[in-house]
């Protein structure tokens, strides 16, 4: 969670599970005790809450904003505090399926798709081919690169230096690369 924002208690939130219908008989009349317990049930209630929605926790779509936020700094998804929410929730979601495909150009032109909300364009230097006649000539260029591009409406500096980072975390690892962004043409509105 961010700093600044922290879970605590709910005004008028019942327990699911009242101490004072667990003690004893003796204290099932004792005024003190109950109104005790009770003063413990309002401080338990919002951790029993949490732990009877445990699983609503760890579902992206379903979870608060705050620990969607944490969620994703367990699974490694590539945010960084700035996106929508509904972006957040989607990196958070695919975060894993793209671990799987991490280094890959379907899994970096995924990972920028889900932080910037646009397809980038990837160009790059390798190629695959097969040919029957072994010592063939090899596909591709025989130096690498990598670069990509990416048109948004109104760009930033922000926006260079993050695609730089998230392209330099999800690209092959031997790979050399460069990052462009520029704007995306305006298309009048009619």
């Amino acid at each position: 969670m961010t700093a600044g924002s922290h879970r605590g208690s709910v005004d008028g939130l019942g327990s699911s599970l009242p101490i004072g219908s667990m003690l004893p008989a003796v204290f099932a009349d004792d005024d003190l005790a109950q109104r005790f317990v009770g003063g413990l049930d309002d401080v338990l209630a919002p951790i029993l809450n949490v732990l009877d929605c445990l699983d609503a926790y760890f579902d992206p779509a379903l979870t608060p904003a705050d620990f969607a936020r944490w969620l994703g700094t367990w699974v490694g998804a590539e945010t960084d505090g700035t996106e929508p929410e509904e972006r957040l929730r989607a990196a958070v979601s695919a975060a894993a399926r793209l671990h799987r495909v991490r280094g890959t150009r379907r899994g970096l032109s995924e990972a920028v798709r889900l932080a910037f909300g646009v397809e980038p364009e990837i160009t790059e230097s390798g190629g695959a081919a097969w040919n029957a006649r072994p010592l063939g000539p090899f596909p591709g260029t025989p130096r690498p690169r990598l670069h990509v591009a990416l048109r948004l409406p109104d760009p930033s500096p922000a926006d260079t230096h993050r695609l730089d980072r998230l392209v330099a975390a999800a690209r092959p690892a031997h790979m050399p690369y460069t990052v462009e962004v520029t704007a995306s043409e305006r298309t009048p509105e009619r």
